[in-house]
């Protein structure tokens, strides 16, 4: 009985223990930050590969659906964004009428729509915090500095909290990481003291102590199996959610199904059944987000299932859309085409700074072992340390032989790479003098480096778009019916969904006549990204020429606005003075906004476009020589977004 009941005491987990108020003051923080908002614009993808098309579906309104949404060929699945993104979406939409009513707040304008989906995101990025704590626990590991250290990163201040399907991707690898990690936790157990009683039972001398001995393995847990039905669901979302996802599931799957291989009671015949099994039990989940999809993108309807008149073509597949369209090498050259290296040397080293590099001279020291035969020295293959090797080195490995790369793909490594180096920057109480000044000074670096970066993606790049965005949100609200051109250049598109455009495909009906009728669209919004100034004024030119034919002729009124990064303000100028019946007037401008589309040029000592621009005050007419800190000062303000009002040149106030 007592060997009973220690097996089951090794068998079970630890208690959780409390975690240090530093983490608590960044995960608060974390929060703040999300609240404030964060007006940085990282990448088009946050808004309009989820969260636009879903806030058209649910609010009724017009948006921007990209083609990876025509449902001619769709590569985007709808499950996991209706799942995480709908429900605060659809909450702004219940609770509205009540805020409106009771505390006269609108939440469907753009502070809102932006902040409630990020902070609900935020929220669930705590998964990625609990799943690192629960590793460290269970393999008694000091989770204290790595989840500092983990909390302090920008990657989690700001791509944790936004939108981006690589956000969710982090959330289920941190969720099969744990999974796998107490599986392999209670495997280990299982079959250390499945093994033991073996042995006892094979040196048992009478019949009595080898029945006792026999009840004992019969009690011993099941674990061959262990949660395969969850892990293969999870795996199946992730794909569905990402098929980069299965990058990332390889190393944590392979391990579950090689837990004790190699041992005396697990053969290669439990190797293969448990693929068998694995597999057999995502079936489920995958015929879900199959008709989920072929619901939602009009491949089976409601009739078609009544009749039963059912064939191939009713259903589709998005991940297998999405692996033919990116297998297709042109295809990817629009999105641009990157060196295999890009990973390794760039985006590596952006994200996770100090610890990649200390990831990779790590890794360097490993391989130059396994090179020499030195096996010894390795980590072993069947552990905690052996599965988070794997899950860092083997997504950043396949990703890298895709041509088109962005460091966002590799976010979800944050959690193994944290894991394995998170502890090298605090010292121990064994390290030297030098060492400990190297891993404070390492620490410091960390820190620094995050917050520099979280100011920078999280409020000065592309900063300018969103208080645009809030801005016009104004104007179409006050102007009602009022028809508004809005071109940008050289910077990201507008999200749409936080204008709240009344939907112009909806069919409506006067309750009184009885009568349907479509509303017209009356706000009008082209992106042109890097297009030359000399094209993008023919643009401008035709888009006026039709707002004033509509005046003329309709008596429409109309507003036209142009956002540019202030550093093509020369341009513009010198290319408007070629329409003399174009007047471009300056209207207001956003501070700061980082553009690589239109980087600003230092300017040299006698740019008198700095006064020209009025970036720097003029006191005298004749020519002067400027500073260092006048330059310095006119580059710095240049990083902002300008919006400039069009009018005809005869336009009077």
């Amino acid at each position: 009985m007592f060997l009973k009941t220690e097996i089951f005491k090794a068998i079970s987990f630890r208690k959780p223990v409390t975690l240090p108020l530093s983490y608590w003051l960044l995960v608060v923080t974390r929060f703040v930050l999300t609240l404030l908002p964060q007006l940085g614009y990282i990448h088009p993808d946050e808004f309009f590969q989820n969260v636009e098309v879903i806030a058209g579906d649910i609010f009724t309104i017009d948006v921007a659906r990209t083609w990876e949404f025509n449902p001619k060929f769709p590569i985007r699945n709808m499950f996991v964004p209706k799942m995480i993104l709908g429900l605060p979406l659809l909450f702004i939409k219940v609770l509205n009428p009540y805020t409106k009513a009771y505390f006269n707040i609108d939440l469907q304008t753009p502070y809102y729509l932006l902040t409630i989906p990020r902070l609900f995101i935020c929220l669930l990025s705590l998964v990625n915090d609990y799943c690192l704590y629960k590793i460290c626990v269970l393999y008694g590991q000091n989770f204290r500095n790595r989840l500092k250290i983990f909390a302090s990163s920008y990657v989690v201040f700001v791509y944790c909290c936004r939108s981006f399907s690589n956000t969710f991707e982090m959330i289920f690898f941190s969720l099969l990481l744990l999974l796998v990690a107490e599986c392999m936790y209670k495997s280990d157990k299982v079959i250390y003291h499945d093994e033991f009683l073996t042995e006892k039972y094979k040196q048992a001398e009478t019949p009595v102590e080898k029945v006792k001995i026999f009840k004992l393995k019969t009690h011993l847990p099941e674990h061959s199996l262990n949660r395969v039905f969850i892990l293969a669901s999870l795996v199946v979302i992730g794909i569905f959610n990402r098929p980069t996802f299965i990058c990332f599931a390889f190393a944590p799957v392979f391990f579950w199904l090689h837990r004790g291989l190699g041992s005396k009671v697990v053969s290669f015949k439990d190797f293969h059944f448990r693929i068998f099994t694995f597999m057999f039990c995502g079936v489920p989940m995958a015929l879900i987000l199959i008709l989920v999809d072929s619901c939602y993108y009009g491949y089976l309807t409601s009739a078609e299932v009544e009749s039963l008149k059912l064939s191939w073509d009713n259903w589709v597949v998005t991940p297998l859309n999405f692996l033919r369209y990116n297998m297709d090498t042109r295809n990817l050259k629009e999105h641009g085409l990157h060196p295999h290296w890009l990973h390794l040397v760039v985006n590596i080293p952006l994200l996770f700074n100090v610890l990649g590099i200390i990831a990779f001279i790590t890794l360097s020291g490993n391989a130059y072992r396994f090179i020499r035969g030195q096996y010894s020295k390795l980590p072993r293959i069947q552990s905690i340390t052996g599965l988070m090797l794997f899950s860092l080195v083997t997504p950043v490995a396949l990703l890298s032989l895709i041509p088109h790369q962005e460091a966002r793909f590799i976010i979800p490594v944050l959690i193994p790479l944290i894991y394995l180096y998170g502890n090298h920057l605090h010292p121990n109480e064994s390290d030297t003098t030098m060492q400990r000044r190297l891993k404070n000074t390492l620490c410091y670096t960390w820190y620094i480096v995050n917050i520099l970066l979280t100011i920078f993606f999280g409020f000065i790049h592309q900063g300018g778009i969103i208080p645009f965005t809030n801005t016009l949100h104004k104007e179409i609200k006050s102007y009602y019916g009022v028809h508004t051109h809005v071109i940008t250049t050289h910077s990201y598109s507008i999200p749409s969904y936080l204008l709240q455009l009344e939907s112009t495909t909806k069919i409506w009906k006067d309750k009184k006549t009885g009568r349907k009728y479509r509303l017209t669209p009356t706000t009008f919004i082209n992106k042109y990204g890097s297009l030359p100034i000399e094209d993008l004024f023919e643009k401008i030119d035709d888009v006026l020429t039709d707002a004033e034919r509509l005046l003329h002729k309709y008596k429409r009124q109309y507003r036209f606005y142009i956002a540019s990064p202030c550093s093509l303000e020369k341009e513009i100028r010198d290319v408007s003075r070629m329409y003399t019946y174009i007047d471009i007037e300056h209207e207001f401008s956003y501070y700061p906004h980082f553009c690589t589309e239109a980087f600003p040029k230092f300017p040299n000592n006698r740019d008198q476009f700095c006064f020209e621009s009025n970036l720097l005050r003029k006191n005298e007419s004749q020519i002067v020589d400027l500073d260092i800190f006048q330059r310095i000062s006119c580059f710095l303000k240049r990083f902002c977004l300008r919006i400039y009002r069009v009018r005809p040149s005869n336009y009077k106030i």
